[in-house]
C-alpha cells in the first residue's frame, strides 16, 4: 500500500500520492482527460489493500466483484508532467449492495478534479450481490460507524 489513511471529522479518509510522467500527458502537456479515471482507480485500490480487502480472494472465494456503476467528474484545473498530487478518497454512502465514494485529486492542497463514484458488489453471475459483513464494517469505519483495525489509522495504535 502506497496511501495512508487519516481521520476527519466525519470519518477516515485515504490519501494516495501519485506522480505525473510523460505517459499521462496530452499533446498540450497536461493531463490526458481520461487518465484521472486510472488515477482514481489505483487510489481505491490501494485504499482496499489497506483496509484488508482482496479483490482476487473475494472472487475467488466469495464470487464477488467491485464494479464502478457511475461516476461523475469535474475538471476544475490541469495536472501536468511532474506534478506530485494526492488521491483523497470518502466513503460517502452505504447500501446493501453498492457504495458511493468522492474521490479529489488534488495538487499542493489545490483541488484539480472532483469525482463521485458508485461502485457496485456483483455476483459471478454480474447480478448485485450484498457485500459480506466483514467488507461492511470496513466500509462503515471509514464512515465514522465503527473502528478501522489497529494501526489503520496513521499515527494511531
Amino acid at each position: 500500500m502506497l496511501g495512508r489513511f487519516e481521520r476527519e471529522e466525519a470519518g477516515v479518509r485515504h490519501i494516495f500520492p501519485l506522480s505525473v510522467y510523460w505517459e499521462d500527458t496530452d499533446a498540450g502537456g497536461i493531463v490526458y482527460y481520461a487518465n484521472y479515471l486510472k488515477f482514481i482507480e489505483r487510489a481505491r485500490t490501494d485504499m482496499l489493500r489497506g483496509l484488508g480487502i482482496n479483490q482476487q480472494r473475494m472472487m475467488t472465494e466469495e464470487g464477488a466483484n467491485f464494479v464502478v456503476r457511475a461516476c461523475e467528474i469535474e475538471y476544475l484545473r490541469p495536472a501536468i508532467m511532474e506534478d506530485e498530487l494526492e488521491i483523497i478518497t470518502r466513503v460517502t454512502d452505504l447500501r446493501g449492495a453498492s457504495l458511493r465514494m468522492a474521490q479529489d485529486i488534488c495538487r499542493d492542497g489545490v483541488r484539480l478534479v472532483e469525482t463521485k463514484v458508485r461502485i457496485a458488489c456483483l455476483d459471478a453471475d454480474g447480478r448485485p450481490q450484498r457485500l459480506s459483513s466483514a467488507i461492511n464494517e470496513k466500509f462503515n469505519a471509514m464512515i465514522g460507524q465503527g473502528a478501522l483495525p489497529a494501526k489503520t489509522v496513521a499515527g494511531e495504535e
